[in-house]
C-alpha cells in the first residue's frame, strides 16, 4: 500500500489531495512539529535523510519532492488522467510549471516566512521579499487568466501542486486583490477530494 510520511501545517498535505483524487488506496504516517521550533521531528530522518515531509513510499519507491511525488502518482495510478502524455503539446507547460512552483515560485515565500521571525533585523529585505511575491502572484494571475484550471478546463497535477501558494499567501490576505486566484483558491477547496484529504491529514493553520 502506498504510504505517506504527513507533516502538519506543511506541503504534505497536497499529497494527500492527490491521493484522494486519484482514488488510491494510502495509508498516512503522522508526524508532528516542535511545538517550539516549528521545525520537523528527528522521525523523519529515518525515513530520508533529508528528514523532511513529505515523503511518499510506494513498495520500493522512495519520493522525497512534492512535484515528483504528484507526478509519479498521477502517471502510475491514474494514467492519461492528471497530466499531458510526454508527447503532447502541453506537456512542456506542464512541466514548467510542476518546477516553476516549488522553485521560483515558493521562494519568496519561504524568504518572507523566516525573515520575519527576525523583526526589524530583517525589516531591509521585507520590501524586496514582498515585491518578488507580487511579481510571482502576477505571473500566476497571468497563467490562469479565466481558466478553471491551470491547464485548462480540465484538473491537473498542477493544481494540486499549486494551490498550497494561494493558500499561505491568503492566509494574510494576500489574495485579497487578485480576483481570479481568490476564485480559484475557493474552489479547489470546495472540491470533495480535497476535503477528504482535510479530513484525513488534518486541519492545517497557514501563516501563523
Amino acid at each position: 500500500m502506498i504510504k505517506i510520511h504527513h507533516l502538519n501545517n506543511s506541503r504534505s498535505q497536497r499529497i494527500v489531495w492527490t491521493l484522494e483524487e486519484i482514488g488510491a488506496d494510502y495509508e498516512i504516517v503522522h508526524h508532528t512539529r516542535d511545538t517550539e521550533t516549528g521545525l520537523a521531528p528527528e522521525s523523519l530522518l529515518k525515513v530520508h535523510p533529508l528528514g523532511k515531509a513529505p515523503v511518499l513510499e510506494d513498495n520500493d519507491v522512495t519520493i522525497a519532492e512534492s512535484a515528483a511525488a504528484i507526478d509519479y502518482l498521477v502517471r502510475t495510478y491514474a494514467p492519461g488522467k492528471f497530466a499531458p502524455d510526454y508527447d503532447s503539446p502541453n506537456y512542456l507547460k506542464y512541466n514548467e510549471l510542476m518546477h516553476y512552483i516549488e522553485g521560483s515560485a515558493m521562494l519568496p515565500l519561504i524568504l518572507n516566512l523566516y525573515v520575519g521571525r527576525l523583526g526589524e533585523a530583517g525589516a531591509p529585505l521585507a520590501p524586496r521579499i514582498t515585491s518578488e511575491i507580487g511579481l510571482h502572484l502576477g505571473y500566476l494571475a497571468r497563467t490562469l487568466g479565466e481558466q478553471e484550471f491551470f491547464m485548462g478546463s480540465e484538473i491537473s497535477a498542477v493544481d494540486f501542486h499549486a494551490t498550497f501558494i494561494f493558500e499561505a499567501v491568503n492566509a494574510g490576505g494576500g489574495l485579497a486583490q487578485i480576483p481570479n486566484l481568490a476564485a480559484y483558491l475557493e474552489r479547489m477547496e470546495n472540491r470533495p477530494a480535497y476535503k477528504r484529504a482535510i479530513k484525513r491529514g488534518g486541519a492545517y493553520k497557514l501563516g501563523g
